[in-house]
């Protein structure tokens, strides 16, 4: 299985300077529009479960409540109309594929930056279909490493996670997305230190790199990452 983000998407979004929060609080409040959008227009966390894990993982990054709750408002008020979620497939160097979704008000701007990104890294933008068909939506839950990690291990086994794999850093759990939110809490309840879950895309055909690969790659994923107006970049590279 692919290696995604993980742990190290996590200590970039922690290492967000202080002028870059608020390119991060617009790019999850489009997130957040694109959940509503997705739900049928429905606000309601208890119901729409993108929208929940939207939510939670704005709050996770330091977003305000007020923030969030404009982001709702604005979105099940038709704000969400105007924004268009489009997800773009390419490949990275090394034979990586990726999957990067955007939420815009500009396709023409969004898909002449996206390429160019690729193209700066030696990596190319597909065709439709070219690499999606590798990827499945599912939740993931990172669990920070300590002396229970074991304990956690089978609440989550319990709880019905589709999948546990322990890393250096702790665990990561993977569920139906439908799910998540469930079994986070479940985790949490059971004293898991939970370091991020979301909704994920993960490739099925995972591509090994070595050492001095990985920094190509790694730098093709943050470029496309930092983008205004990307919201998730997923990949097969194990990074």
């Amino acid at each position: 299985m692919s290696g995604h983000s993980k742990w190290a998407q996590i200590k970039r979004t922690k290492g967000v300077l202080d002028q870059k929060r608020g390119l991060l609080f617009s790019k999850l409040s489009k997130k957040i529009s694109i959940a509503v959008k997705e739900g049928g227009g429905s606000g309601d966390t208890g119901v729409n479960y993108k929208l929940k894990a939207a939510v939670d993982y704005a709050k996770d990054q330091g977003m305000p409540n007020d923030n969030i709750e404009r982001a709702i408002k604005a979105a099940t008020g038709g704000g969400a109309a105007s924004i268009s979620e489009v997800v773009y497939e390419g490949y990275g160097p090394f034979g990586t594929a990726f999957l990067v979704e955007a939420a815009t008000d500009n396709t023409n701007r969004t898909y002449n930056n996206i390429r160019h990104i690729f193209s700066k890294h030696g990596g190319n933008i597909g065709s439709q279909g070219s690499v999606a068909w590798q990827f499945q939506t599912k939740g993931q839950i990172l669990v920070e490493r300590d002396n229970k990690i074991s304990e956690i291990e089978l609440a989550a086994i319990d709880a019905g996670a589709q999948d546990v794999r322990e890393s250096e850093e702790g665990l990561e759990v993977y569920t139906e997305a439908l799910d998540l939110d469930k079994i986070k809490k479940t985790l949490t309840d059971a004293g898991a230190k939970i370091a991020r879950a979301d909704i994920i895309k993960e490739s099925s055909q995972g591509t090994d790199l070595t050492e001095e690969q990985k920094p190509k790659v790694d730098a093709l994923f943050a470029e496309l990452e930092n983008d205004e107006d990307v919201i998730a970049v997923h990949t097969s590279a194990n990074l």
